[in-house]
């Protein structure tokens, strides 16, 4: 079967426009391969080559590809690299999945296994991402590419747990024991550290492990038995889930990341299979330890009969931290996110399960942060503040508006830092399944906050609309937002949308 030189030179994206035309058809490739058949029998592709043909593996013969092309009634042109596209038609479609927009990986040969491999070390030595920070984004973006849903590691835990909310402590230590944890308590004060932005903030290790089976508490925890909870139920995680194989031997709060957790540890731009393990369990880990003190059933419950208050952590026996990435697997709408800020311009945790960019580094120093992001005006206040937070913001991600509710609240570790915990929504889906003009009342918030130096109060026609997702959803402080004015933010300073920019001169 003859291939054109120039069909070769022209097809880097050939096997990504078949595989999107095929799957937003809702075609198996066996489906494709038959209508393919029916068409012309000589010509049509195989299962395996289609295959291939969607990896950028084959290219097809000139007469193959007229015969895809009917099937989708398209000029076979189309599928060229000089033809213009659309991005819709490169991108993978992940439907109602959250996470950030994915992008096309080809030309396919670019993105072998081979050539990633011999590339990756050489794009973490380069940026400054160690190895063990690019496996956790690897982590993060499978979670919010499913949205929270894990349930292995849910059932896990409530076999454990029996679906039991509110977990004393001594729960907590009878199952460590039952697990064979030998409970030891030290001594070990916070110290002072200062991170790669210079910030300084106190450390605190907690926790940490010792093979066989020792497992040491810090005596501060007795003054935080949230936190004492939430470290045991990770080691039993670990326990349940691993044995104690790769047991996470370290866990600290303060001003470091999960990545820098073990302090005498170098960064290392390696990634190896062990990085990527370690970072996988401690992940499950992680979210077991979630599931174990705030199982599924028992807590979405709390959150509705409490219309997912912040404070329903005290109900709960948990840290504001776990309530609300609970929050956002529990929930039924899926299009949350979750930020966990400190020091000045740092994030720590992030889960982005409806996309929303980052508003600040969370591995690199940003020069010019929004300031207008919910979160960083809560961490700029000295203590908490007795009033909501709940914030409704307009941001653009793409070149469509979007409309975002949050609400964010001071907390002060037991290391002694102030942290600010942020959980939000994106609304327009909400909007969209009741019917009203999402697009459109997003383009009209953004229009009139440019138009009133970057805030506005909100219209009543959209306040009704917006108090009836809330309604619905049962998110009390979507209510207090809506009955604030409506903000502008910006993913960059350098691209703010207010007229006059805030970091224009």
């Amino acid at each position: 079967m003859a291939v054109s030189k120039s069909l070769v030179r022209q097809s880097h994206f050939l096997g990504t426009k078949v595989r999107n035309l095929r799957k937003s058809n809702r075609l198996t490739m066996e489906d494709l391969s038959s209508r393919c058949i029916r068409i012309n029998p000589e010509y049509a592709p195989s299962v395996s080559y289609l295959s291939m043909i969607e990896r950028g593996k084959r290219v097809p013969s000139v007469e193959m590809l007229e015969v895809i092309a009917e099937v989708f009634q398209k000029d076979a042109k189309w599928f060229l690299d000089n033809e213009p596209e659309q991005s819709s038609e490169l991108t993978p479609d992940k439907g109602s999945r959250g996470g950030i927009s994915g992008m096309a990986l080809e030309p396919g040969f670019l993105f072998s296994n081979e050539i990633l491999q011999i590339a990756i070390p050489e794009m973490l030595s380069q940026t400054g991402i160690t190895g063990r920070q690019f496996a956790h984004l690897l982590i993060r973006a499978h979670q919010e590419n499913l949205q929270n849903h894990f349930p292995n590691l849910e059932r896990a835990a409530e076999d454990i747990g029996q679906k039991r909310l509110n977990l004393a402590v001594d729960d907590l230590l009878a199952m460590a024991k039952a697990q064979g944890l030998s409970i030891r308590w030290v001594k070990r004060p916070p110290k002072e550290v200062v991170d790669e932005l210079g910030n300084s903030a106190k450390q605190l290790v907690t926790s940490f492990f010792e093979p066989p089976g020792t497992l040491y508490l810090n005596e501060v925890l007795r003054q935080y038995p949230t936190r004492l909870k939430y470290d045991l139920a990770v080691y039993i995680g670990h326990k349940v889930l691993h044995s104690t194989d790769t047991l996470q031997s370290v866990l600290a709060i303060g001003n470091t990341q999960p990545w820098e957790e073990t302090p005498d540890s170098q960064p290392t731009s390696d990634l190896n299979a062990q990085d990527i393990l370690q970072a996988w369990r401690d992940f499950e880990s992680s979210f077991f330890a979630g599931a174990l003190l705030c199982p599924k059933v028992p807590f979405r419950q709390l959150l509705d009969r409490n219309g997912y208050e912040i404070d329903v952590h005290t109900k709960a026996g948990v840290s504001p931290s776990v309530a609300m990435r609970r929050m956002t697997v529990v929930s039924p709408y899926p299009h949350w996110h979750y930020f966990d800020a400190y020091g000045p311009g740092k994030l720590k945790a992030v889960y982005r399960g409806n996309g929303i960019p980052l508003p600040w580094g969370n591995m690199r120093k940003v020069n010019d942060p929004c300031q207008h992001w919910a979160v960083f005006r809560r961490l700029s206040e000295a203590q908490a503040s007795s009033q909501s937070s709940a914030q409704i913001s307009i941001l653009n991600v793409g070149d469509q508006p979007r409309i975002y509710c949050c609400e964010s609240v001071n907390v002060i570790d037991p290391a002694g830092n102030n942290r600010v915990l942020c959980a939000g929504i994106d609304l327009l889906p909400a909007l969209a399944a009741q019917g009203f003009a999402a697009d459109a009342i997003a383009q009209e918030l953004k229009a009139s906050c440019v138009k009133n130096g970057g805030s506005t109060a909100i219209p009543n026609p959209i306040k009704k609309e917006l108090r009836t997702v809330a309604k619905i959803l049962n998110i009390n402080w979507i209510e207090r937002g809506i009955d604030t004015e409506a903000r502008l933010i910006c993913s960059r300073g350098a691209v703010c949308p207010r007229k006059p920019s805030c970091y224009a001169g």
